[in-house]
């Protein structure tokens, strides 16, 4: 319910973030273009909202707009809104463009009233379209319910996001409908061809230079470092303070869970309904639900093999730390016990947008070594069938098709490993095959994790506890000084950097990322589609060979999409890690220590 309000308020004060103030003027100009047609703010706003809505989902649960970046829909609105302008200014373009469309709308809607209306119609929704990409850019809670509570729930997904754009769409039907009240008692705007229309048509055309060349953000950038308008702040405070002490939701962004040797919770229950003389161990399993595709595997379903083997089920994405050092573990008992009976089933859900790609995770299932089915569940179907909300988790189900173990993060391997013999034991009772199913020794060294940095996001998802000199939650691009002090576990930045979503990246060679961190190691999800190298230093030296990861010979070569070990210490320390792009472009995700 808290999440529900603050959605609603992020709806309205949305209007006026930094991000939309220079666009406010194309939705009220497109509501003034004919102030003697109550419907058309309505129009409009409505057409926007639906394109707000639509976008969402194709974010969330597509593949579709993975490789299609920012820049791309800043150049789609661009062009729709200088066209926009220029029928403005020369009324005759869109009377000669749109006869074909007029035949349509005569054809379709004949209870429309005047023909003059008929003309703005496909203008207006071509309009609303194209600004809905950009209008989904400006709120921490909007991103909240698309990173975290759709992938959750689908249903409550859809109910918070219909509440944000119902506040949004509210405060600019207030807006719009003052605006038309104002001009009509002015008389300003009557003329079709007058000078309100054709002033009009220059601001757009104005609008469409600065949302084309980017100019838009620097004047974004210049607000929030100003102070002025930061409603992005004021929101989030608000939605923090709602959270914080409402009614127990979690509604917190998606994170992996700590490394951890504390008890998970074992899921055996009693239960009272009987199944003939036997007791059930646990809830039945659900099954793989919409799944995107499937690797080291044809596709199947958990019911192919439950009754036949015992499942263990890990939830994994390959570029997270804490699934990858699980890994060797995986690979070990598949190796020891697939003979046995046991069938390792790797639920990938991707936790940025590149893990979605089914050539990256069997590039990443090679690398690794892994072999057992991977099922990729890219739109977070079978994670919320399991109600899940960590990477990694394991299910140990048994031959009955009962959960019977549950276990969080990483650690606990023998006592997962002796569930797992403790269940073959049982399958070979039940279907009765002999022999007996023996625990061997593991060939595993495990290593303590000592770190005391947390997990660092980059993008304006969830940067908000991270960027030391900088605005959180916002999207833009800007030229960034180091400051005279730092923090520890904040990230600063020096340099041309654009800051998106998921992600930040370099726009110049030379542009840095410092960091004080406390740990042994250093992890860094990030990914160039052309390559890029970045030079490592270590409290403001060149990294030396005996603490370098990946990098070669101080260098980190930068290709694909992945984690990269960047810094190895024979101990938990403090240290100052720099990162400086000497060549192409990175994106940079975030950091995880060990």
């Amino acid at each position: 319910m808290t999440l529900l309000v603050v959605s609603i308020i992020a709806g309205m004060l949305t209007v006026l973030a930094p991000c939309i103030l220079p666009l406010l003027p194309v939705v009220l100009g497109g509501t003034a273009a004919d102030v003697t047609d109550k419907r058309r703010p309505i129009r409009i706003v409505f057409w926007l909202s639906l394109s707000v809505f639509v976008f969402t989902f194709l974010l969330r649960a597509s593949t579709i707009l993975i490789d299609i970046p920012q820049r791309f829909w800043s150049y789609f609105a661009a062009f729709i809104i200088g066209f926009f302008g220029l029928t403005l200014l020369f009324p005759s373009l869109w009377e000669n463009l749109s006869a074909p469309l007029q035949k349509i709308e005569i054809f379709s809607n004949k209870a429309l009233a005047e023909g003059s209306k008929k003309k703005s119609v496909w203008g207006d929704i071509i309009m609303a379209l194209a600004l809905g990409p950009i209008f989904t850019t400006c709120s921490p809670t909007y991103f909240v319910i698309l990173a975290a509570v759709l992938p959750e729930s689908l249903s409550k997904g859809v109910i918070y996001i219909s509440a944000y754009i119902v506040g949004l769409a509210f405060s600019l039907l207030v807006i719009a409908y003052a605006g038309q009240k104002i001009l009509l008692k002015l008389n300003v705007a009557a003329d079709p061809r007058g000078r309100f229309k054709r002033t009009l048509g220059l601001l757009f055309i104005v609008l469409a230079i600065l949302i084309g060349s980017g100019l838009d953000k620097k004047i974004e950038t210049a607000i929030l470092d100003g102070g002025f308008f930061d409603v992005t702040k004021v929101e989030q405070t608000i939605s923090e303070k709602l959270i914080d002490d409402g009614d127990g939701e979690t509604e917190e962004p998606l994170k992996e869970s700590a490394p951890t040797e504390e008890t998970s919770g074992d899921v055996s229950q009693d239960v009272s309904v009987q199944q003939g003389q036997r007791t059930p161990q646990g809830p039945q399993y659900a099954e793989i639900v919409r799944p995107s595709g499937f690797v080291n595997s044809e596709p199947f379903e958990l019911k192919d093999i439950v009754g036949e083997k015992v499942i263990l089920l890990d939830f994994m994405t390959y570029s997270c730390i804490n699934c990858q050092r699980t890994f060797p573990y995986l690979n070990e008992w598949y190796e020891k016990y697939k003979d046995e009976g046991l069938e390792i089933v790797g639920i990938h859900t991707p936790e940025f947008a590149f893990e979605k790609k089914i050539e990256n995770v069997e590039d990443a299932a090679q690398k690794f070594g892994l072999e057992f089915p991977l099922v990729l569940d890219n739109n977070y179907t079978t994670w919320t069938a399991y109600e899940n909300r960590f990477w990694p988790r394991k299910y140990l189900i048994n031959i009955y098709g009962e959960i019977v173990y549950d276990h969080i993060g990483e650690g606990k391997y023998e006592e997962t490993e002796a569930r797992i013999v403790e269940l073959l034991n049982e399958r070979k009772e039940v279907i009765g095959e002999a022999g007996n199913v023996s625990k061997t020794e593991s060939g595993i060294v495990s290593g303590k994790n000592v770190a005391k940095s947390p997990e660092t996001y980059f993008g304006a998802w969830r940067n908000s506890a991270f960027f030391g000199n900088g605005t959180p939650g916002a999207i833009y691009e800007k030229d960034f000084s180091y400051p005279v002090l730092t923090l520890k576990n904040n990230f600063y930045l020096d340099g041309t950097w654009a800051i998106e979503k998921e992600y930040i990246v370099n726009k110049e060679a030379g542009a840095s990322l410092r960091y004080r961190f406390d740990a042994k190691d250093v992890f860094m999800v990030a990914e160039s589609v052309e390559g890029a190298v970045i030079e490592v230093y270590i409290d403001g030296k060149k990294i030396d060979p005996s603490l370098s990861g990946d990098e070669i010979g101080g260098n980190l070569n930068i290709t694909g999409s992945q984690l990269f070990h960047v810094y190895k210490g024979g101990k938990g320390e403090v240290r100052e890690l720099e990162l400086k792009v000497i060549e192409g472009e990175a994106k940079l995700y975030t950091f995880t220590f060990g």
